[in-house]
């Protein structure tokens, strides 16, 4: 494949390390550990989230190998192209599209939901209601103009994107570390002991770290953004393999020790309580540990960068895998249009701004279903990447590869059962993950808009369907 020489190649080591581990630890350590500590147990939740993140690094040690050996944009949607053909690879850029997407709408939706913590009377101006949510007029505008003002920032270029990347994932960094270490001295072990587990048997046990590990990917996404966006990487090869593994072993890092920090700090009880009255755990902890509410807003503050850091990630990968389509003849051409002073894929990144203001009208009660959604699509995109992992080894013996994986057939054989364990989770009615109504909902109707476009596309360009230029 001749790489296009059409995007800049402006991204150096720390910016592209900052896109990945900024994207993944985002703003789900602040708002999710209060009820995973409570759904799962304090060790239950680690041992879902490290399950959960030893599929992620088998995963990603797949995405290093393939990314190294074939360091073009859209890298996703070529890996699988090349192994498995057309159809599969249409398949499975759509499922990883959804998964970005859905995690920019996930962001949208959850701003103006913390900005109402830090203050209190944020919310005015009562609209209506959707899925129990109250929709206000303050947190719809507020909402709208964050996802204009990161559309904008991405459509003047990667590389601005990437400089307020890096100050945003210092502040989470930041903010995560003084509650731990605030935590060490605070805390007790008693907090954590008093409840290892949760269920009423082994099974019951099993099943909240099963239903933990499930969850996990979504929160772990963003190492595959680097693939997406190779093109635009000014680094060896090798290092960019390297540099997406580093960034899920510290996010696995990040999140179980801030989950181990709550813990450590807020008895079950008060795990309890502050769901109850819907306040956001982490940040109660943050509160206790200093004896200071003005930390708690530090906190809340620290995940609102981590909002911002996913956000700006995905649109980021999302917006150069729909590019990456256009140009495969995949999808309408128009998506393949770069700005003329910008050289980012302009439409592309407007239409990811579009969804998601529309998807800021449907409230809050979207986050749990897009959530969920992604998840799945992740999960499915995941599976088809260790497939064709496989088969680029086997059918491409003396293909270069700058970053090589040792013990090819356990690594691939391992993210490739993992991955689709994690996916039928979804779809098996009683494994804790199950799809409700609306997720389903949201799922059938992307499947059937990726359908047709693919319809669209085959009856328009024919055998030029899915060619790599």
């Amino acid at each position: 494949m001749d790489e296009k020489k059409n995007l800049n190649k402006s991204l150096n080591y720390f910016d592209a390390m900052v896109t990945a581990f900024g994207a993944m630890i985002g703003w789900g350590w602040v708002i999710s550990t209060g009820s995973w500590l409570s759904e799962s147990g304090s060790l239950g939740a680690v041992f879902g989230f490290i399950i959960g993140g030893i599929m992620i690094f088998l995963v990603g040690l797949t995405y290093s190998e393939l990314t190294t050996a074939m360091p073009h944009g859209g890298g996703t949607m070529i890996f699988s192209n090349i192994a498995l053909g057309p159809v599969a690879s249409y398949i499975c850029s759509w499922m990883m599209t959804l998964s970005y997407i859905g995690v920019v709408c996930f962001e949208a939706c959850a701003v103006p939901t913390v900005i109402q913590y830090i203050f209190p009377d944020f919310l005015k101006g009562y609209l209506y209601t959707v899925g129990g949510f109250d929709v206000y007029a303050s947190w719809l505008i507020f909402a709208i103009v964050f996802a204009v003002l990161i559309t904008a920032v991405n459509i003047r270029g990667i590389k601005a994107a990437a400089k307020l990347q890096t100050v945003l994932t210092i502040s989470i960094a930041a903010a995560g570390l003084l509650l731990v270490a605030a935590s060490a001295f605070s805390g007790t072990a008693e907090n954590i002991t008093s409840r290892l587990f949760v269920g009423e048997d082994i099974p019951g046990k099993l099943g909240n770290v099963f239903a933990m590990a499930a969850v996990s990917p979504f929160f772990l996404l963003g190492f595959d953004v680097i693939p997406q966006i190779a093109d635009e990487i000014d680094i060896p090869p090798q290092k960019i393999g390297k540099l997406m593994l580093l960034s899920i072993i510290l996010a696995v890092a990040f999140y179980v020790t801030v989950m181990l920090a709550v813990g450590y700090v807020l008895t079950p009880a008060e795990v309890g309580n502050s769901i109850s009255q819907q306040r956001l755990v982490t940040a109660d902890a943050m509160e206790k540990a200093f004896s200071s509410a003005a930390m708690a807003r530090v906190l809340i503050i620290g995940g609102v960068c981590g909002i911002i850091t996913s956000w700006n990630s995905f649109l980021i990968g999302g917006s150069r895998i729909i590019y990456a389509m256009a140009n495969a003849k995949m999808l309408p051409q128009w998506f393949s249009k770069l700005h003329p002073k910008f050289h980012t894929p302009v439409n592309a990144v407007c239409m990811i701004g579009v969804l998601t203001v529309v998807s800021i009208f449907l409230g809050g009660s979207l986050l749990n279903w897009i959530s969920n959604a992604a998840s799945f699509a992740c999960c499915a995109t995941y599976v088809f990447v260790s497939a064709s992992f496989i088969v680029i080894r086997c059918r491409y013996p003396e293909l270069h590869r700058p970053y090589k994986v040792r013990h090819y057939k356990f690594v691939g054989i391992s993210a490739f059962i993992l991955s689709l364990g994690m996916m039928l989770l979804y779809l098996i009615p009683g494994s804790g993950s199950f799809f409700n109504a609306h997720e389903w909902f949201i799922l059938i109707v992307w499947i059937t808009l990726g359908a047709l476009l693919a319809l669209r596309s085959k009856h328009k360009y024919g055998s030029l369907f899915g060619k790599l230029s």
